[in-house]
């Protein structure tokens, strides 16, 4: 009957009382289309599309009624031209007469335009946003030849939209390398992931989605708190030398460090391997620098100052300070091996050491370990320096003297000799005595056939020395010996010492015995 004043009077009260019902909006359009309000008609089939977005029909009515809106010239198009070739002209005149209304909007304070960003590389991808959401969908360009027109007039339409701003592509950005941190390179590197949303849509993946928060650095190893926060393996541990928390949230990673459970998160290594594979090169050979660097045998060893350690024996250690934390997992992970030295008032560290090696680390909930070593070989201190927080030093490792001919038959006899008076006074001392000694060092090693079988010497004398009362200095004294004929004769006299004291001491107890 068209009636459109009572149809819209109607249509605006279903609208009213049912907002999210697409016919509503639909027959509201219908009734203001016959009525001739062309922009009230776009606004609510503009409605009908965000309700529903699949309606075909729709997005045919909302093209007609956006070239009546934005250009009344149409009716100038040549009526015997093709449908696809006017759809083409339409949609060319559509997008020119867009990029005029949006260039010529009217300057406001400070050098920007109305509802606008001052920078016009944000203008651009704001419009080139509205192009993406809004043109390709609202026009439905079914025809090769719009789809050409628009690709060519907006070349990058879905995927600037999804490019952020770093601080450096700002015209009033700061400068982001304060004092503290890392310089990075003047580009960062971006890598194009396609993305399922839409056959052009592209997101841009950059290297500071996957730097450590706590080096500034790509990745290596990640690893993710049960916080949520993903860092790589060695700066964790790093930070959890110090205290057993989160460095980014202070959530306590107690449980972490007893178990130790660092378990490398999978798909954070497969993206940066798949799409920073060039970064992840580099990043990859700074750490193997490292690693070499810290395994290296005579250079660089790093030094736990403590006591005097001994060729083959067991040397358990509670470890937990800081910088011997660190020092143990860098090891742990390496050579498993560390020097052993006294400490020195003015040196620093002793002149002689003994190196170690790791066989069992057991961790407890507060970060701290107890770390079961033996003694490997000993070594000669030829300069010392710090790391991190611990010493370091060039070695040169010790060996004994070889001897020959009647020497030889002499240290033979001697080494028998030496041997049997240990057992005699391992044997005279009272039970609890050996049962202290054989839980912390374990059983003396049997004699050797041959007495220079091993590099550092039998390993039996190195066991009686780590047993016997001996001052620090005497024992540094004993392990600098390169001659074994020199160090059992020392334990031959130790040992006479010892059990003339014991000898004594026994007497005397006898003696107030008889007397009371």
């Amino acid at each position: 009957v068209k009636n459109y004043e009572q149809a819209l009077q109607d249509a605006s009260a279903v609208c009213q009382k049912e907002p999210l019902l697409p016919k509503g909006h639909h027959v509201k359009a219908l009734a203001l289309s016959g009525l001739g309000r062309s922009k009230e008609v776009l606004k609510e089939f503009l409605y009908c599309l965000a309700l529903n977005p699949e309606c075909n029909s729709v997005k045919k009515e909302v093209q007609k009624v956006m070239c009546e809106v934005f250009f009344p010239a149409s009716e100038n198009v040549p009526q015997n031209l093709t449908s696809s070739v006017q759809s083409r002209l339409l949609s060319t005149r559509l997008m020119a007469q867009c990029q005029n209304h949006m260039n010529s909007q009217p300057p406001v304070e400070g050098g920007g335009s109305a509802g606008s960003p001052k920078n016009p590389s944000e203008k651009q991808d704001g419009f080139r946003n509205t192009n993406s959401s809004v043109f390709y969908f609202i026009l439905g360009l079914h025809c090769e030849e719009g789809k050409e027109v628009l690709e060519s007039f907006l070349p990058a339409a879905l995927s600037t939209g999804l490019k952020r701003q770093f601080p450096n592509e700002l015209e009033d950005a700061h400068d982001v390398n304060g004092p503290g941190k890392i310089p990075k390179k003047d580009s960062s590197p971006q890598r194009n992931v396609s993305s399922n949303v839409g056959e052009s849509a592209e997101l841009l993946i950059d290297v500071a989605d996957f730097e450590c928060a706590l080096r500034m650095r790509l990745l290596f190893e990640p690893v993710t708190t049960p916080c949520g926060h993903t860092f790589c393996l060695k700066c964790l541990e790093r930070c959890l030398d110090h205290a057993p928390h989160c460095p980014l949230c202070k959530e306590k990673l107690s449980e972490l460090l007893a178990s130790r459970n660092f378990h490398i998160t999978t798909l954070a290594e497969e993206l940066i391997f798949r799409y920073l594979s060039d970064e992840l090169s580099d990043r990859k050979r700074i750490y193997d620098e490292e690693m070499t660097e810290l395994s290296n045998l005579t250079r660089d060893v790093p030094i736990f100052v403590c006591a005097v350690a001994f060729p083959t024996v067991s040397c358990p250690l509670h470890v937990f300070e800081p910088r011997y934390r660190l020092m143990v997992r860098r090891v742990e992970t390496g050579t498993k091996r560390f020097g052993m030295c006294l400490s020195a008032e003015h040196a620093g560290i002793s002149e002689y050491g003994c190196m170690l090696e790791i066989k069992d680390v057991r961790t407890f909930p507060d970060g701290s370990s107890v770390v079961d070593a033996v003694g490997i070989s000993r070594f000669w201190v030829l300069s010392h320096r710090h790391r991190d927080g611990y010493n370091t030093a060039d070695i040169e490792y010790l060996e004994d003297e070889k001897v020959e001919g009647a020497e030889y038959e002499e240290l033979t006899a001697l080494h028998d000799s030496v041997y049997q008076q240990s057992v005699s006074w391992f044997a005279s001392l009272q039970d609890h005595m050996k049962e202290q000694i054989l839980s912390h060092f374990g059983l003396m090693p049997d004699r050797e056939p041959e007495p220079q079988s091993n590099l550092s010497g039998p390993a039996w004398s190195w066991g009686i020395l780590a047993v016997l009362p001996l001052e620090r200095k005497a024992q540094l004294a004993i392990l600098s010996m390169i001659s074994p004929k020199e160090r059992l004769l020392a334990i031959r006299r130790i040992l006479a010492i010892i059990t003339r004291k014991m000898d004594s001491r026994q007497e005397l107890v006898n003696s107030r015995e008889r007397n009371n």
